[in-house]
């Protein structure tokens, strides 16, 4: 369906070429100071058109807050979130008409509701991603105001071209050896480095989006290959979330990688996802895995390693948590392709329109923005739980093992 959360829910409308998309967000807290500009930040890195390297598709993508805010505060009511379609041009399209695009939605869609949209790719293009960007960044804000969470999001790989490894995340391991369990720490101190401190500003240097000089170089003239020759390239973008509080999740199946897994797959182009040590860690023994746990500074439990990536039962344990995302070559692409049309006529599409060579560098505020949405509808959640409970009297006769011990 089209409506994302529990308690914070987001719906989203809007088709590539139809007169406007947006969301309407239910369940932001009241009292949140917010204007149309704390949104149009996140609008503005998403949008198209921003370098030689994204779709020439020319759109402002104002947003118009239309309802749910007062005098720049939140109401509590349901917020309304409108972005007009400007530059549209249906006539490219055409030859969907007889013909549904290799690895693109048009024939799918047609099988599931037995009609389409004419033009662009209907609700399966990015376009829709715009209501989630808005949304996710009226979450964002809630949760960088009252917890102090932060959410970072950049290009880690373009194609065959990936941060220097001691940059980069746990990834497949190639050891000839298989009997050798020696492994190195998935997590290299370079890693856990920049996971630390890697900003926005930071990775909006270049137009790649990757925080690295001389491999966003190399994405770049990659990608530009790629555009020349009418084609296109994947890639992925890593995520960091740091000061997430423990015990957010939901037990047995909205276990917190669950929803965030679900959150993720769900964008346009995704066709992986993993968190932590991810396809790394099924190849080292538990006894080099498992997080050994360590007592920080304020008294609190904390991880050696974090190889978990902060969650660890499908509830978050206080640690970072990073995750990282697999993207797929776009499937719109302007060379002539031997494809069958819709009644199974052999013939040669030619696809016009306007397309991303690759996603990846416009796909980072979308992976943060559902990753803000994931966060705070999960700490409303825990919220209500913690506050149904504190109206309870407490209870006395509980063992001390079943209780969260005091620090020390």
């Amino acid at each position: 369906m089209s409506t994302f959360g529990k308690l914070f829910r987001v719906t989203t409308y809007g088709e590539s070429h139809c007169a406007s998309v947006g969301a309407i967000v239910d369940g932001c807290p009241p009292g949140l100071e917010l204007t149309a500009q704390d949104i149009q930040v996140q609008l503005s890195r998403r949008r198209p058109g921003q370098s030689d390297l994204t779709t020439p598709r020319n759109e402002k993508d104002l947003v118009h807050l239309q309802s749910g805010t007062e005098h720049g505060v939140t109401l509590g009511t349901p917020i309304g979130l409108l972005v007009k379609n400007e530059d549209q041009r249906p006539h490219d399209y055409t030859e969907t008409d007889l013909y549904p695009r290799p690895s693109h939605a048009d024939y799918t869609y047609l099988e599931k509701y037995g009609v389409k949209a004419s033009s662009g790719g209907g609700r399966s293009s990015a376009r829709e991603t715009i209501g989630r960007v808005a949304a996710g960044a009226i979450a964002e804000k809630y949760l960088k105001t009252v917890y102090g969470i932060e959410i970072v999001a950049f290009v880690s790989s373009v194609g065959k071209i990936h941060l220097p490894a001691l940059l980069a995340p746990p990834s497949l391991a190639s050891d000839d050896n298989e009997d050798n369990d020696n492994v190195d720490d998935a997590i290299s101190e370079e890693f856990r480095k920049l996971l630390a401190t890697i900003s926005r500003e930071e990775v909006d240097k270049h137009p790649t989006r990757c925080p690295h000089q001389t491999t966003a170089e190399k994405m770049t003239q990659r990608i530009i290959r790629a555009k020349d020759a009418s084609d296109s390239i994947g890639g992925t973008v890593t995520c960091v979330i740091r000061n997430v509080p423990s015990g957010l999740g939901e037990p047995v199946f909205d276990k917190f990688e669950a929803e965030l897994g679900h959150a993720m797959l769900s964008i346009p182009a995704t066709k992986a996802f993993e968190i932590g040590s991810g396809f790394r860690g099924t190849e080292v023994p538990g006894s080099k895995h498992n997080d050994a746990f360590v007592r920080r500074p304020d008294g609190s439990l904390g991880t050696k390693t974090n190889w978990s990536g902060g969650v660890q039962g499908g509830i978050t344990n206080g640690e970072d948590i990073y995750f990282r995302i697999g993207f797929k070559s776009p499937a719109t692409i302007s060379q002539q392709q031997e494809t069958a049309q819709y009644d199974g006529t052999s013939g040669t599409l030619a696809a016009r329109g306007r397309h991303d060579p690759c996603v990846v560098p416009r796909a980072v505020p979308i992976v943060e923005a559902m990753a803000a949405i994931v966060v705070l509808d999960q700490l409303l959640q825990q919220d209500a739980r913690k506050a149904a409970a504190s109206r309870l009297p407490p209870i006395k006769t509980l063992p001390p093992t079943m209780v969260m011990p005091k620090k020390l």
